[in-house]
């Protein structure tokens, strides 16, 4: 079975929620057992996520019954669904029992607040090796999708487990969405060597996260940079929080000052502060800095995970020989996926990555080893004749204002996206003296709130001037 699920102790919890609802292994492992012998017919999903015991059994039942998965928050923009529909038709909705009724279908199986329907659309062929379906970062409205196969996402949960040190009296707080390919890895990685995941809906500005994390007395939080930038406005590291061993992060680089911040906290309290990195096309997680290098190695992401191998390789695509070196990060392991799909059509290829990813990221290793997310491809802008990295501008301007901070542009003119009380005017300046560029290439606007996804990544196209 699944990671083993039925192999646990029938009798320990696999997670529970916010509405009180204990999944224990024992309990998962009948769930899974029942939905297979349903016998459906092997088609794909659409899956309405919400972070809760019910579509976590949902999404771990349909490996076991061979139905593919599409993930989508539960809030998904109904006409994007729609289209999205139209593209992959779906022989399966899995939704919350409070949205059964806005979609049509026959109920085929309940459970947990979950229910599966059959709508109208047939089955068609779809690769036997395809398990899983994850719309990529900033692909909302988009058909593109990754292609997981039978197997990532299992490996990808033990090297994770094994790389944090996790065993079966671990408690994972996980706020990340089920359907972010991170928040899906916390749950799995738990559950691979028999611990639990607490599953909240609760926003990390409530009160109530900070309550349930200290009542459930959870070990271990794996937040992404933006995560971190809420918790510090409430004084996180002020909080009495003494099960918590283990911070996480993954989704995004740190700035340099939050990361020290965070490795000094640890430090400081015995806690372990672990930086991570990965993509949804790796399953999650392919990098990982030990805690006891973290005020060493400041942002660095550290190495492959067990079961993997991280290399750089140049514009030409050859792999750089080992030792120091600047170039495209790219990454060997079982959590590679297959590849992607834009059309029900493609559902039917095979692997297409054959277990190696480029990311599109620029990284630079040095002599020990160890990796620096410097940068993506896409992200540079060439202003005045000077190569000029949007994320790094980012991150020095958050660092110096104190503010949430976003950067797009042409190599015309970046322009500077600012939160708060900050005067664009002061960011202009500012970042016009720390590159050196005239202040004629930049222009800074200031609005209300950065745009974000779920996960609390960016959505670049919807930035715009007030």
């Amino acid at each position: 079975m699944f990671l083993d699920i039925d192999g646990k102790d029938p009798s320990r919890i696999a997670f529970n929620d916010d509405a009180g609802i204990e999944v224990s292994y024992g309990d998962l492992a009948g769930y899974c057992g029942e939905l297979k012998e349903l016998g459906l017919p092997r088609a794909v999903a659409f899956c309405l996520c919400e972070n809760n015991s019910g579509c976590a059994s949902a999404v771990i039942g349909c490996q076991e019954a061979g139905i593919v998965p599409v993930l989508f928050g539960s809030r998904a923009d109904r006409n994007i669904l729609r289209e999205l529909g139209e593209v992959y038709t779906p022989a399966y909705f899995i939704v919350p029992d409070h949205m059964v009724e806005q979609f049509e279908g026959e109920q085929v199986f309940s459970k947990y607040g979950y229910t599966f329907l059959r709508t109208e659309n047939e089955p068609y062929p779809i690769n036997d090796k395809l398990s899983l379906l994850l719309t990529t970062s900033g692909s909302t409205g988009s058909p593109k999708c990754v292609r997981y196969k039978y197997g990532n996402l299992d490996s990808n949960a033990r090297n994770a487990a094994k790389a944090f040190g996790f065993t079966e009296d671990d408690i994972g707080m996980c706020d990340l969405p089920i359907q972010y390919t991170m928040g899906l890895n916390v749950i799995l990685s738990h559950i691979a060597v028999g611990g639990r995941a607490y599953l909240t809906m609760y926003n990390l500005m409530s009160p109530d996260f900070y309550r349930v994390l200290k009542e459930e007395r959870c070990t271990n939080f794996c937040g992404v940079p933006f995560s971190y930038e809420c918790m510090m406005r409430l004084r996180f590291f002020n909080m009495d929080l003494p099960d918590l061993r283990i911070l996480a992060q993954g989704g995004g680089k740190l700035t340099e000052k939050r990361f020290i911040e965070l490795g000094e906290y640890a430090k400081r309290t015995g806690k372990r502060f672990c930086a991570t990195f990965g993509t949804t096309e790796t399953s999650a997680r392919m990098a990982y800095l030990p805690p006891e290098c973290a005020l060493e190695r400041v942002g660095s992401i550290g190495k492959a995970i067990p079961g993997g191998t991280l290399f750089l390789i140049d514009d030409e695509g050859k792999a750089l020989p080992e030792g120091e070196a600047e170039g495209e990060l790219a990454y060997r392991g079982p959590g590679v996926t297959m590849g992607y799909a834009y059309t029900k059509e493609d559902l039917l290829l095979d692997d297409v990555f054959n277990g190696e990813y480029r990311t599109g990221d620029l990284a630079r290793r040095d002599a020990d080893g160890f990796y620096y997310i410097t940068g993506r491809r896409s992200r540079f802008l060439k202003l005045f004749g000077t190569r000029v990295s949007m994320d790094h501008c980012e991150g020095v301007i958050k660092d110096e204002f104190h503010t949430d901070c976003a950067c797009s542009g042409t190599d015309k003119c970046m322009e500077i996206y600012v939160t708060g009380d900050v005067k664009p005017e002061d960011v202009v300046s500012y970042i016009a003296g720390r590159t050196g560029i005239t202040r004629g290439a930049f222009r800074a606007y200031n609005i209300e709130e950065i745009p974000r996804s779920d996960s609390g990544k960016v959505r670049y196209k919807e930035l715009s001037p007030r």
